[in-house]
Parts: structure tokens; C-alpha cells; sequence
């Protein structure tokens, strides 16, 4: 059973969660690998829902979701999954299986082929619209600093939220 997340209902909840920890989860093939997530931007872009993701070059989801059309963001709202939160940011998905080894699970999402984490309550579907490389030139001196101070630079995914859910 799930409910559509109505964005001043739910929005304030779910950007707290994230600062927390979320789960961005991606499928590309018979690949599949969630990783934990602080960061991510929520807003209107091209007339379209935009969930923006960022994703470490040397992380294993990042070999995934350059070859993904889809990602999924599910958020653990009054749940109690600080250890599969760290557990996933952590570990590396290139060694070992994360969803297995957290003990959590997948499931089927609405309208992307990239599943959900069951164990969540707040799901984003999101398909890939545009995707841009972080540049050191384009960054404030301040934020290179304290961010990449060995310049494992973001990739940023600009999601188009196909669906937005509460799930029981």
C-alpha cells in the first residue's frame, strides 16, 4: 500500500532523512548496488520534478548509473537503519554484496526498472535526464578545499521523479 508524497507535506521530513542517510540504489543489466547518500536537491527543472543526485567518480555506483537510464532514492523515515545507513556508505559494492550484507531488501518499483529498498517508507523513482562532471574550475576555491581535498570529484544526476511514494 502506498500513498502519492504530497511536496509540503512530506518534503521537510524527507530532506531531514537525507542529511541523515538514504539509500540511492541503481540497476544497470545485471549490475545493482545501493550506497549511502547527504546529499541531494529537490526542485523544478526543464517543467519537470528533479531529484538531483551526487555520485563520487571512484565509487562503485558510479560504474553503474553511467550506464543506467534510472536510479531510485529511498528514504528511512522513522525507521531504524542507522547501521545498514553506514554499513552501505562504508563498504564498497565492487567487494561484496551491500544489499545482501545490510540485510535488507529489494523491491519492484512503479514505473523504473531499478528496485526500491523495502525497508523504507519514502521512495523516489527518478529516470536519468542529464548528467554533469564536476569541473575543479567551476568550483569555489572553499568548497574544493573542504569537499575534494584529493579531488575525487561528483558526478551530479538530474532524476526526473516518475513517481513519489509513501509506503507502509
Amino acid at each position: 500500500m502506498f500513498r502519492e508524497i504530497k511536496y509540503n507535506e512530506d518534503l521537510d521530513i524527507v530532506l531531514d532523512q537525507i542529511r541523515k542517510g538514504a539509500f540511492l540504489t541503481v540497476k544497470s543489466g545485471d549490475k545493482l548496488n545501493t550506497m549511502t547518500i547527504g546529499w541531494a536537491t529537490f526542485g523544478i527543472i526543464w517543467n519537470k520534478p528533479i531529484l538531483m543526485v551526487l555520485v563520487r567518480k571512484s565509487r562503485h555506483t558510479h560504474e553503474i548509473i553511467e550506464n543506467a537510464s534510472d536510479f531510485t532514492v529511498s528514504v528511512p523515515v522513522n525507521k531504524d537503519l542507522k547501521k545498514a545507513l553506514s554499513f552501505c556508505g562504508s563498504y564498497s559494492g565492487r567487494d561484496i554484496d551491500k544489499i545482501k550484507e545490510a540485510k535488507l531488501t529489494t523491491k519492484k518499483a512503479v514505473s523504473v526498472d531499478t528496485p526500491i529498498i523495502k525497508e523504507c517508507n519514502y521512495h523516489y523513482e527518478c529516470k536519468i535526464l542529464f548528467k554533469l562532471h564536476m569541473n575543479e574550475e567551476n568550483l569555489h576555491e572553499d568548497i574544493v578545499k573542504s569537499s575534494y581535498p584529493i579531488g575525487d570529484y561528483h558526478t551530479l544526476y538530474f532524476g526526473q521523479i516518475l513517481k513519489s511514494y509513501k509506503t507502509d
